[in-house]
């Protein structure tokens, strides 16, 4: 699969003003976009840094998965994300790669985004957000 960059670095974390607050404090980030999403089990806000994109998530609930990975691993690097042009095509290229995917197919996510996960161990241990950014 041909990347075509990184899209924006996941950071989960347990308080997403004061963490909006410091990155815009210390890295002159600007506010791109922030959205409650009920059915992910989080609220997240996306950052522009210059060129790049860090997207910050908070946990709705101790049972969601970033509310699991923060009780485990706590604050910090949650995932990188990868755009792609062709989001089909980059899942079936990954998975003839061996790659395990999370999701085989496309779904929805934040900010109107499609995107499909590959599984960590795949990665070695970092997951990773392949991106169809329009």
């Amino acid at each position: 699969m041909q990347a075509k960059g990184i899209h924006h670095l996941g950071v989960a974390v347990t308080d997403l003003d004061a963490a909006v607050a410091t990155y815009e404090r210390l890295f002159g980030a600007e506010l791109e976009h922030r959205e409650t999403v009920p059915d992910q089990g989080v609220e997240a806000a996306s950052l522009r840094i210059g060129q790049g994109r860090v997207e910050l998530l908070a946990s709705l609930g101790e049972e969601t998965p970033v509310g699991k990975f923060l009780a485990k691993r706590g604050p910090g690097m949650h995932h990188v994300a990868y755009e792609v042009t062709d989001l089909d095509a980059a899942l079936a290229e990954l998975t003839t790669a061996g790659a395990d995917l999370i999701d085989e197919r496309p779904r929805a996510g934040l900010f109107g985004l499609e995107v499909a996960f590959v599984h960590p161990d795949a990665v070695h241990g970092v997951l990773s957000e392949v991106v169809a950014d329009a």
